[in-house]
């Protein structure tokens, strides 16, 4: 697989570093002419030190045969732009972007970047898993962000507490896929009458995840 890597930074680097170790043909854009001949000298002339969002220098790092392109600077921006790049001007058929700013994900989803990794997302789903938070919390997306599977811990203050399932008036699109009590995972079932402690798991779409919400947390 050949894969350019735009970005020198830490994240750049080891991730060139591994794929090379996999055996891919790899070649990074970085900026900074001291970090690219850094790079060079212990990775080897695979380093073009320009501005990766510029046509030119994607050129002349072959992105018309690559079959990635991972835009990983710690700048949104450049990364949404390098990827804008690539996709339309080379046609490459996947683009990887790092997103800093969680709020930035929906706009490069919006413009067609194919994959995005949000370090800060990450972390933020780990502590939300390790400390109970009364809210929706994100498991994963579906169809490019437009399916959410979401979690919610019910307490004693939800107001759907004593309503049986099928009684809920969920969202359009909305369904209950798993209903977690006593750590125990069961199928629900629409007599099922929710209590305090019960996790549920649902699937959502990105407009009903606030009435979701409104409906098993309360404002």
């Amino acid at each position: 697989m050949y894969v350019v890597v735009i970005g020198g930074g830490n994240v750049g680097y080891y991730l060139t570093k591994e794929l090379l170790a996999a055996g891919h043909e790899v070649v990074m854009i970085e900026e900074d002419l001291a970090r690219a001949r850094q790079i060079a000298d212990e990775l080897g002339s695979i380093v073009i030190a320009n501005d990766g969002c510029e046509g030119r220098y994607q050129a002349e790092a072959g992105m018309g045969r690559a079959d990635v392109v991972a835009a990983v600077t710690g700048d949104d921006a450049v990364n949404l732009a390098a990827s804008q790049v690539a996709k339309m001007r080379f046609n490459v058929p996947r683009s990887i972007a790092r997103v800093n700013d969680p709020k930035n994900e929906s706009l490069f989803r919006q413009l067609s970047i194919d994959d995005t990794v949000s370090p800060t997302r990450s972390i933020l789903g780990v502590i939300e898993h390790e400390i109970p938070v009364h809210d929706l919390l994100h498991l994963a997306e579906l169809e490019g962000g437009d399916i959410q599977i979401v979690e919610a811990q019910l307490d004693a203050d939800s107001p759907v507490i004593g309503q049986a399932l099928r009684e809920l008036s969920l969202p359009e699109g909305s369904t209950i896929a798993v209903l977690i009590r006593d750590e125990r995972a069961q199928s629900p079932r629409s007599d099922t009458r929710l209590r305090a402690g019960d996790k549920l798991l649902a699937v959502t779409s990105a407009g009903g995840e606030a009435e979701l919400r409104s409906l098993l947390i309360g404002e």
